[in-house]
């Protein structure tokens, strides 16, 4: 087992490699991108890399307070569905209002991986082909989709 601060530089060694290997990928518009803490440009809606000592997850998260408010970001979102589908080449799983680690309500539209561990480096590679056609599929997605939640802003 690792102590905390051992945890924490593992995994920031990991993100920080992340963050490295896709330095020089562009979004679909040309433009230098931070991908690990890619902006949206909507409020309180994230596209989200998480990896722990189990699995991998990538998601698009929408953490409105208002139920309300972020059940209409969730239609939205399904009302594009075969476009995000095909922009990441699979099917990914849909969760209306569920509860993030924090106990916090969101709705999620992710994918995962099992038996991998940002703790283990041999894994990284894995972790890495996991991540990087996802993000970027998912930045294709939103460079065509994000103009249908102008009217949600």
């Amino acid at each position: 087992m690792y102590t905390r601060e051992q945890a924490s530089k593992l995994r920031q060694a990991f993100w920080t490699a992340f963050g490295q290997y896709m330095a020089p990928v562009t979004s679909a518009e040309g433009m230098p991108t931070n991908w690990i803490n890619y902006k949206t440009g909507l409020k309180d809606v994230f596209f989200k890399m998480n990896a722990d000592k189990k699995k991998a997850s990538i998601a698009i998260e929408m953490a409105q307070r208002d139920p309300e408010i972020q059940q209409m970001f969730f239609e939205q979102f399904t009302a594009l569905r075969e476009l995000l589908h095909g922009s990441v080449g699979e099917e990914w799983e849909w969760d209306l209002h569920t509860y993030d680690e924090n106990g916090k309500m969101i709705s999620r539209i992710y994918t995962e991986i099992n038996g991998v561990s940002v703790f283990n480096q041999n894994d990284w590679p894995a972790l890495i082909s996991f991540f990087k056609p996802r993000i970027i599929a998912l930045d294709a997605f939103w460079n065509d989709a994000r103009y249908s939640f102008d009217e949600l802003r």
